[in-house]
């Protein structure tokens, strides 16, 4: 449901003026429910701008996320400090290491 799809306003209720007929409807009752259909749609419309308020904040807080999110390791890259780090452990702790941990 849009917004900008919405026809009518509290306002446009509350001043609708309704043709008299002979056995028409008790004029006092149809007031007091529109006051109520008022109420509630007042209370929708103030619902609407609510969630779309804080629909806009968490889409702000997504794309800012996405930015500063630290970009993904490169496989190629934690393979050669893989590497780096087994050469290491060889220098460091000789032939005898190397070989255990084949």
């Amino acid at each position: 449901m849009s917004i900008n799809r919405i026809q009518l306003s509290g306002k446009d209720i509350l001043e609708k003026d309704f043709k008299t007929a002979m056995r028409g409807y008790n004029q006092e009752e149809v007031d007091e429910f529109l006051d109520v259909v008022i109420q509630d749609y007042d209370i929708f419309k103030q619902e609407i701008d609510r969630l779309q308020a804080e629909n806009e904040k968490l889409r702000k807080n997504t794309t800012e996320q996405t930015r500063t999110r630290a970009p993904q390791a490169n496989p190629q890259v934690n393979y050669d400090v893989l590497k780096r780090l087994s050469n290491l452990e060889k220098a460091v702790f000789g032939k005898k290491f190397a070989d255990a941990g084949e």
